[in-house]
């Protein structure tokens, strides 16, 4: 029997093991963040204005569930989850990005979608179980920021569905 997400895929999979991509909270999360006051953009640590190497600085917009565009400036290698942690955006990773929960759930555009790495199965069983699955949903823990991502916009979903730890919110490290 086919899944929902299974259905919805049209491409090809490919195998790769999410740790060999760095998905790891001490690897991708930089811990604070600075607010550019006059430009209204977050920066992760390390990036601002005058960054060094432009190529490492990933553009993010991050459209809340009232739909308010959050623009921030990313690191290359910066996990969509702990990103959203660091800069207060209640995308919820209830399960601490270990494939137990689809509460991280997000909508990427489609010009960008098709840039990601193809989802493992561990991931599409979890979107399964995600209310408002669409063809563009994917895991904000399974996405780790490129180059090739600069501008990607991030649509958080309605409503998500905690089945790992009911009514579990880690706080952001």
């Amino acid at each position: 029997m086919q899944t929902l997400r299974s259905a919805i895929k049209t491409r090809k999979r490919k195998s790769e093991d999410i740790n060999s991509r760095g998905n790891s909270p001490k690897e991708c999360c930089y811990c604070t963040a600075e607010w550019d006051q006059l430009g209204g953009v977050y920066y992760s640590e390390g990036v601002n204005s005058n960054a060094e190497d432009p190529k490492d600085v990933v553009n993010v917009v991050y459209i809340d569930r009232s739909g308010n565009r959050i623009p921030i400036k990313a690191q290359v290698g910066d996990s969509v989850l702990y990103l959203a942690h660091k800069h207060g955006i209640e995308l919820e990773g209830a399960c601490e990005a270990s494939l137990a929960c689809s509460t991280c759930h997000v909508y990427v555009k489609s010009e960008y979608f098709d840039k990601l790495p193809e989802s493992e199965e561990r991931e599409d069983d979890m979107l399964d179980m995600a209310p408002m699955l669409q063809e563009n949903s994917r895991l904000g823990c399974q996405i780790i920021l490129t180059p090739e991502l600069d501008g990607i916009e991030l649509t958080l979903p309605k409503v998500t569905r905690n089945f790992y730890v009911d009514g579990h919110v880690p706080a952001p490290h």
